[in-house]
């Protein structure tokens, strides 16, 4: 069973569900299940960098 800091990470990363991609998505949530949270947090926030450095350079 996942602990505390697990499930409100995954509950948290619901939230780019329409954001991120659908494989990016399954990747952060298994390694997250598989113990490695720090690893998905800073994935997730490399992710989320990207993402708004395109939006700033398209704009």
């Amino acid at each position: 069973m996942a602990d505390m800091d697990t499930v409100k990470f995954l509950m948290d990363l619901k939230r780019y569900k329409d954001v991120l991609p659908k494989q990016t998505m399954k990747t952060l949530k298994g390694q997250a299940l598989s113990g490695d949270l720090e690893g998905a947090k800073k994935g997730l926030g490399t992710v989320l960098r990207r993402r708004a450095g395109r939006c700033e350079r398209a704009q």
